[in-house]
């Protein structure tokens, strides 16, 4: 059981379970990215479609189509020095009620000297009961430059779905040449969602964008100019970051107001798989 005496976490049955490890590696032939490494295995995948443009798109899939308790899915992406890439999912990932233990989920990410990553998966929901436990790890050369979202629902308003007993243990943590340089560790439990204004209040999604680079406090200003509808947002920068912070009643406003903030800051469409 969680420390914190939320939703009962007990050993699971012999069930079957998914599991699955795609890796991707990106590295630079004659001044273009090309595919240096590739590994997939079980529910994991990975695949690049076809683009217009250098900038190739690396989009992952759990073809398991969700998590429950027991499964174990894991996404690799490496960028080489001197490569630009983009990182995203093909479709929301969903983890369901668990009828036992936990699922977890690993997303590492390196991006290498000179180089330039935007992970920009889509929304992860969370159903009643759910139970997940997921770690996103980036290392990031000297002069590397992330920009990162992640995006949570409970449940799916339109569905009139509504969650009252979960488990989430959601932790980034991004490393400059080792040495970290922004740690988001995220609990949520049956306690937190029914803590009113001193938690998410009457918020059921909420998102999180962050970029990771020299002088990304430079775009602080032009980020507060925006002006997205439906949704409860914050932006400050220091450091070598600038983070928004996205609160909104459901998913749709809350992906629209991400998806301004990430046009403004990267200066271009979003990947193709993102359905707005």
């Amino acid at each position: 059981m969680p420390e914190d005496g939320g939703l009962a976490l007990v050993d699971a049955p012999r069930l079957q379970r998914a599991a699955g490890l795609a890796r991707v590696g990106l590295g630079q032939r004659d001044g273009q990215a090309v595919l240096a490494d590739l590994h997939q295995s079980g529910c994991a995948k990975a695949f690049l479609p076809r683009i217009h443009g250098p900038v190739p798109e690396v989009v992952f899939l759990n073809t398991a189509g969700g998590l429950t308790g027991g499964d174990r899915v894991g996404f690799s992406l490496s960028v080489a020095a001197g490569t630009r890439a983009v990182g995203t999912t093909q479709t929301a990932e969903r983890a369901y009620a668990s009828a036992g233990g936990v699922a977890r989920m690993s997303v590492d990410l390196a991006v290498g000297q000179g180089a330039a990553l935007d992970w920009l998966p889509q929304e992860t929901i969370l159903f009643d009961r759910a139970a997940l436990e997921r770690r996103t790890t980036v290392a990031l050369a000297s002069e590397a430059r992330l920009v990162m979202c992640e995006m949570i629902g409970l449940g799916r308003a339109a569905m009139g779905e509504t969650v009252r007993r979960l488990w989430l243990n959601d932790r980034r943590e991004v490393r400059r040449d080792g040495k970290q340089v922004l740690v988001e560790p995220l609990r949520l439990a049956d306690q937190t969602l029914a803590a009113g204004p001193a938690a998410l209040g009457e918020a059921r999604a909420f998102a999180t964008v962050a970029m990771v680079a020299r002088g990304a406090e430079d775009a602080v200003d032009p980020l507060r100019r925006l002006a997205p509808e439906g949704v409860d947002w914050a932006v400050s920068g220091w450091d070598g970051k600038c983070l928004v912070r996205v609160m909104g009643p459901d998913l749709r406003p809350v992906k629209r107001a991400v998806a301004q903030v990430l046009e403004r800051l990267r200066g271009k469409a979003l990947p193709r798989v993102w359905q707005m």
